[in-house]
């Protein structure tokens, strides 16, 4: 039996992306916030049911969510902190009550995470310093926008594709002022010579002290540590997740499709694509095709949905490639954050 509320009244994934229209709202304590919501909605009586119903709440955003690692730290530090929470009223439905209040002034002092960790960052960014930096972030721009306020700072972005967020990132960087290139994913180890750290965020940081982040990451700390620059990460403590990868592969998200091979179309099928593609696709000449960097004749190709769709949206750096964990409860090596994770959950 689920003590979880449903029907028209309450839908916990709804009320998940009600909660992320908010730009300051991440995954994690948008997940924190519905369940937090789901308490006073629910029909518990008792305590077990009570968290059996944030359980159910917690597998139904897994299950509904492309993408669930982040929201998944939320929902394991909320669910720890209901389980552990002294509770002495004789009245449930007050528990309940304070228990949703509890919830609620967490996420609002959360939001200030991203102002510590900022200063925190801040005494690593020297004058002059030239940074690169990774598709978009939340708690890595709040530190880029501080360290603006008293230091000359220039950055470099990646694209980030295919959502091209790194575009995001850099019209907030240069609305605000900063000196700031996009760089191509494929050009990360062409500017790696330039920059004196990389500074990325994370969508987790797990058991091992590695990173979870977005998709290019962890090539780009392979890089960084091949030319002896320090990689950084940014991260708020409910991110912190109790997960432990071992490869690329053992992550939520990987599934059967990932970079799976598509089914060779008949030779019938083939010919035919081609002279279709030989009719309607602009080619260039041979001198143009002898100038790549310069020339303007080549109509750019994208990849369809269906080829992105094989594709991973974020991937895992080992801990051994990562310099430093900034977070709001200090600045820690990777095993740090092990240690760190171990208390947080023992009580």
């Amino acid at each position: 039996m689920s003590y979880l509320a449903r029907g028209n009244d309450f839908d916990i994934y709804t009320t998940f992306q009600r909660f992320l229209q908010d730009d300051q709202i991440s995954p994690p304590l948008a997940a924190i916030l519905s369940l937090a919501e789901a308490i006073v909605k629910s029909n518990a009586g008792t305590m077990f049911e009570l968290v059996q119903a944030l359980n159910d709440g917690a597998e139904e955003l897994k299950r509904r969510s492309p993408n669930p690692i982040s929201l998944n730290a939320g929902c394991e530090l909320f669910i720890a902190f209901v389980t552990l929470f002294p509770h002495e009223s004789d009245n449930f439905a007050e528990l309940k009550k304070e228990l949703e209040q509890q919830g609620r002034k967490y996420a609002a002092e959360a939001i200030s995470f991203r102002d510590k960790i900022a200063e925190l960052a801040l005494g690593f960014i020297k004058d002059d310093s030239v940074i690169l930096t990774h598709s978009y972030s939340r708690v890595v721009l709040r530190a880029l926008l501080h360290a603006h306020k008293t230091k000359r700072i220039s950055v470099y972005v990646t694209e980030s594709r295919p959502r091209g967020l790194g575009l995001k990132t850099y019209e907030a960087l240069t609305a605000a002022g900063i000196p700031c290139t996009v760089v191509l994913d494929s050009a990360v180890a062409y500017v790696m010579d330039q920059v004196d750290f990389v500074l990325v965020g994370s969508e987790a940081v797990v058991e091992s002290g590695g990173l979870i982040n977005y998709v290019g990451s962890n090539q780009m700390a392979i890089i960084a540590k091949a030319a002896n620059k320090p990689f950084y990460a940014l991260a708020e403590s409910y991110k912190f997740h109790r997960l432990f990868p071992l490869s690329q592969y053992d992550l939520p998200t990987h599934n059967p499709n990932t970079l799976s091979f598509a089914t060779p179309p008949s030779t019938a099928q083939s010919a035919g694509q081609d002279a279709a593609n030989a009719t309607t696709t602009p080619t260039a000449s041979t001198k143009d095709s002898a100038n790549l960097g310069t020339s303007s004749s080549f109509t750019e190709r994208a990849m369809t949905q269906e080829q992105i769709a094989k594709n991973p949206g974020v991937d895992y750096t080992r801990p051994d490639l990562i310099s430093l964990v900034f977070s709001d409860v200090g600045i820690l090596t990777p095993e740090g954050v092990s240690q760190y994770l171990v208390g947080m959950f023992a009580g």
